[in-house]
């Protein structure tokens, strides 16, 4: 429980970093917004301060900022554009030029790239226990019947060589494994294969050693420079590998997953310490900036992407275009989103 709390609070942050970078590039423009919002709708309360609505919503995962002429909307009152005065068109987002209307865009992704970046410092910063854990099971394999699970932590090995070679010296003979599962240990009895295939262990696990010393501050912080950047092109590849297999099978990438997908992962990640929760959270950022920044219509980068195109034709792109293109984007989004939350689901029974 304690754990999805966490995720819960880690997701929060996440979108309230999103939000408020916006929010706060349109401030220092000195943009009109109406309302900045904390989750989706129906609204808990909301308070007014000088001309912006702060309220606060019970759906957590999402929000949003009421920007002036963003969606070209101007206010609850349907103020036509027309109307306005050369005074009220410089607090317009729709009469802003390209450059601010792209950083107010892209200030968003940016706040999500340095709090991933920040958290992955504090995790270099901190460092993590070294520890043996169990990444995958295989199929009726010793292990699976015995009832060991990935996320387990073998006890008594830091290393995956050892445990191996005990492995190896114990084929045909019963030996007892020491698991460490959450805050429980726990003991397996596991009668090793004496034959196996290849690239099929004689027990039926992946391990993989996990944990890392702690690091001194500023090199904490340029490490986590470093890794946030790698992270954001091991995604950009897996974000095209995922669209590769969509075209040519139809079908998602088995490690994909949605938000209750993201909840199973965070029980794992509980499992070995709330550092590694930090991590999983700081992964999480890394990924939305990455993909908030593809040129896809409903996207942060997708509405880059036309303020380039106008810059490039010279005219704006017609709202009424712009409300489509994104339309169709939404609905697909959406339509991916169902079709993940579905398997995720699924794969709980």
């Amino acid at each position: 429980m304690l754990t999805i709390i966490l995720v819960i609070i880690g997701l929060s942050i996440l979108i309230f970093g999103h939000e408020a970078g916006h929010f706060f590039v349109a401030k220092l423009f000195k943009l009109r917004i109406d309302e900045f919002g904390f989750g989706f709708p129906p609204r808990i309360f909301a308070k007014k301060k000088g001309e912006t609505e702060y309220s606060l919503n019970w759906l957590p995962f999402g929000g949003f900022v009421k920007i002036a002429g963003e969606n070209d909307r101007i206010s609850s009152e349907n103020e036509k554009l027309d109307s306005l005065t050369t005074e009220e068109k410089k607090r317009i987002f729709l009469f802003q030029p390209a450059w601010k209307r792209a950083l107010i865009i892209l200030a968003g992704v940016t706040i999500n790239f340095i709090i991933g970046w920040l958290l992955i410092s504090i995790v270099f910063m901190v460092g993590t226990p070294k520890e043996l854990v169990v990444s995958g099971v295989q199929e009726a394999s010793p292990a699976a019947i015995a009832g060991i699970k990935a996320g387990d932590v073998v006890k008594n090995y830091l290393e995956s060589a050892p445990f191996v070679d005990f492995i190896s010296a114990s084929k045909g003979k019963e030996v007892s494994v020491q698991i460490k599962r959450g805050g429980e240990n726990l003991e397996f009895k596991v009668t090793p294969r004496i034959t196996n295939d290849p690239n099929v262990g004689a027990l039926g696990v992946e391990l993989t050693e996990a944990g890392f010393g702690s690091s001194g501050f500023f090199k904490s912080f340029y490490d986590g420079l470093i890794t946030s950047a790698q992270l954001v092109w091991m995604t950009l590849k897996a974000f095209g590998l995922l669209l590769k297999n969509l075209v040519l099978t139809g079908k998602l990438l088995e490690g994909v997953v949605g938000p209750v997908g993201v909840f199973g992962v965070a029980q794992t990640a509980g499992q070995l310490g709330i550092i590694y929760i930090v991590n999983l959270i700081a992964l999480i950022s890394i990924n939305l900036a990455v993909l908030n920044l593809l040129p896809f219509p409903a996207l942060d980068g997708g509405r880059f992407f036309l303020i380039l195109i106008e810059k490039i034709k010279g005219s704006p792109i017609p709202v009424k275009v712009e409300g489509i293109i994104n339309g169709i984007g939404f609905a697909l989004l959406i339509l991916l989103m169902v079709v993940v939350t579905i398997r995720d689901v699924w794969k709980l029974f």
